[in-house]
């Protein structure tokens, strides 16, 4: 009889054969994050897949994440939940205020050139401390760094959730400017968004200029 583990690998072996190389569209990427996030309001749990199979194919032929997702470092926002991913679907990038300079620019550019992934998501939410500092405090040290961007994205706005959309869109612009994504990814349809989550509630509300 063949054990537990001789079972994954050839689970594995079989789906790599079946899978191809071609990367999703970023129309068919944001579809897909929708459908998660539609799935995601329903569940008490997490539903992507981290299985053990999962684990194996990825660590045996790499990653090919269908999204990349720069969000807020905020314990309450978890991309791979929201969207009802699994390992491998998501090259997340995490960061206070969802902010952008250059390291975010070098994995968000790794991942476009390098990963072949079609769509870039910077993901801000509702109730969002970062923002809220910006707005109502002046802090020192390092985190004045995050807040001195997020005053240059959002002027003079004092709703919150007004300047969390703000600040999105200041890092979706400051993406595009920064990176060629159109000639890292050869004409591939590739497409920087913003989105808004909601923490109350759960939903993912995607901004489009």
């Amino acid at each position: 009889m063949r054990s537990a583990r001789q079972k994954v690998l050839s689970a594995v072996r079989f789906t790599t054969k079946m899978g191809g190389d071609t990367m999703i569209s970023a129309k068919e990427a944001i579809k897909k994050l929708e459908e998660g996030n539609k799935k995601y309001l329903t569940e008490n749990t997490g539903s992507g897949d981290i299985s053990p199979a999962a684990r194996l194919r990825t660590c045996a032929n790499g990653q090919r994440p269908y999204a990349i997702v720069i969000a807020c470092s905020d314990s309450r926002v978890i991309p791979e939940s929201i969207f009802s991913a699994g390992i491998g679907d998501l090259f997340t990038i995490r960061v206070a205020g969802n902010v952008i300079d250059s390291h975010q620019l070098g994995s968000i550019e790794y991942s476009v050139e390098h990963l072949g992934t079609n769509l870039v998501v910077v993901l801000g939410h509702t109730c969002c401390g970062a923002v809220d500092s910006a707005i109502h405090h002046d802090p020192s040290g390092f985190i004045k760094c995050i807040t001195d961007e997020i005053r240059q994205a959002i002027g003079d706005e004092t709703d919150p959730y007004r300047a969390s959309c703000l600040n999105v869109e200041h890092s979706v612009r400051k993406i595009s400017r920064a990176l060629d994504i159109d000639h890292l990814r050869k004409g591939n349809d590739p497409a920087v968004i913003g989105a808004i989550y909601h923490i109350d509630d759960g939903h993912v509300e995607f901004l489009y200029e």
